[in-house]
């Protein structure tokens, strides 16, 4: 039984006020104003009865369980939950079975699995035939990049559908229902809270409604009312109230990204002690390795770069490794692709590159590919002057030789004087001057 089951009399005053809170209609249900909104992918899919399985992915608080019974509601379907951290894969057999007898009998389930990152290939793949012969409609959530932890044959049968963080303003909006809410919220309570003091909570919320009602809760049930009867929330009690909650980084992810934060930027930092500190804090709280390690990956390529452009062979064979291995060895090469990304000359110029490029396609600057360029391997490709007058690098001296392969003369990639970068700076100055020369030439001889 859900919560959307229960009768209002039976829900359960001493439940924590996030699970009391949760939605009971699309139209309780905030945020996600992109695929959820009226007319929008997910709102049309619903109201036409004609959901498929679904991933959302997200970050934590975001409304993903939430909207998932929601999908029950809607579609009139039994709701079966399972969590992919304590699950086995009898126990997604018996969910499919128990699926299918509802089906005989013209119900309808839709499956949850929580934390779906966190199935191994076996589970996922008994899943599959489940949601290929449309016994359940999936619905999995996860905090993890899918298109990394979920096999293909299952992402290929599901809408990806992301979750973003949640807004100051829906954070104070979910608040403020809470508190004028007297069947679940503090509605039955005289409580003035002030405006500045809702949006401090929801800014140190992160996006997190979890979050965001668990230091409301906190707020109102450690606070006595004033002379006049009433529980004043102001900005002074709600700052009390978040500074005596610790700061922990536990399996619940609620600080999830909190230490994975602290963990890159410290690697960024050259910090090689604070990255091992919070590398052996998420190791501590069993994190998924493979988040970890996709992280060091990420890292090596966007802070590093071409200044080291060993970092990301190390990082990605600890990825790997790590993966093969299993913890607790896996901890050994995490250490040792952490300790050299950190320690590694840092550039961020490829990223600022691709940034600038994607700037310049989405501006418009759509530019027609050179003629000596285009594709001469096809009949007829020659008569239309495609390839002519091309230049094969390796026929020349240093085999490079100075041509244009764009009709604009755009620049992107400007390497830095850190490590490595520095040779390839050299390079590609002297490539670029010596194409400039050679345009000069060209525009000279035209005349």
């Amino acid at each position: 039984m859900s919560l959307f089951d229960l009768q209002p009399s039976a829900i359960d005053p001493a439940a924590p006020l996030a699970h009391r809170m949760r939605p009971r209609s699309l139209d309780e249900y905030i945020g996600q104003e992109h695929f959820i909104g009226e007319g929008k992918l997910l709102w049309r899919v619903l109201k036409a009865d004609r959901l498929m399985s679904v991933i959302f992915y997200g970050p934590p608080g975001t409304g993903k369980t939430a909207l998932a019974r929601l999908i029950a509601t809607e579609t009139k379907a039994h709701f079966e939950e399972l969590n992919a951290a304590g699950s086995k894969v009898a126990d997604v057999k018996q969910a499919l079975t128990d699926a299918e007898n509802r089906k005989e009998i013209g119900e309808r389930t839709v499956l949850f699995i929580d934390e779906i990152h966190r199935f191994n290939r076996a589970q996922q793949d008994v899943l599959l035939p489940g949601v290929e012969k449309g016994l359940v409609t999936l619905v999995g959530a996860t905090t993890h990049n899918p298109f990394f932890s979920i096999n293909s044959a299952l992402i290929s049968r599901s809408q990806i559908f992301q979750f973003e963080a949640l807004s100051t303003e829906h954070l104070v909006e979910i608040m403020k229902r809470t508190l004028e809410d007297e069947e679940r919220g503090f509605g039955d309570r005289k409580i003035y809270a002030a405006q500045d003091a809702l949006e401090h909570l929801a800014d140190v919320s992160d996006g997190d409604a979890r979050r965001a009602l668990n230091g409301l809760e906190v707020a109102v049930l450690t606070s006595e009312p004033g002379p006049d009867g009433i529980l004043h929330l102001d900005l002074q009690t709600v700052e009390e109230c978040i500074q005596r909650k610790a700061v922990v980084y536990d399996k619940s992810e609620d600080s999830h990204y909190d230490v994975s934060s602290a963990f890159i930027k410290s690697m960024r930092g050259s910090d090689p002690d604070a990255a091992l500190y919070w590398l052996a804090r998420m190791l501590d709280a069993g994190e998924d390795i493979r988040f970890i390690a996709r992280r060091i990956v990420i890292c090596a390529s966007e802070d590093v770069g071409n200044a080291a452009p060993y970092a990301l062979v190390i990082a990605n064979a600890a990825l790997q490794v790590a993966e093969y291995v299993g913890m607790p060895e896996a901890q050994i090469p995490l250490a040792q692709a952490v300790t050299y990304v950190a320690t590694c000359p840092k550039s961020n110029s490829a990223v600022l590159a691709i940034g600038k490029a994607m700037k310049a396609v989405k501006e418009g600057r759509v530019l027609e590919v050179p003629e000596h360029l285009k594709d001469a391997h096809y009949g007829g490709a020659k008569k239309l002057g495609h390839g002519k007058d091309y230049k094969y690098s390796h026929d020349f001296k240093g085999h490079y030789v100075p041509q244009d392969y764009l009709t604009e003369d755009l620049i992107f990639y400007e390497p830095s004087d850190q490590g490595h970068e520095r040779d390839i700076k050299q390079r590609l100055d002297e490539w670029r001057r010596l194409k400039r020369e050679s345009r000069k030439k060209n525009d000279s001889s035209h005349r």
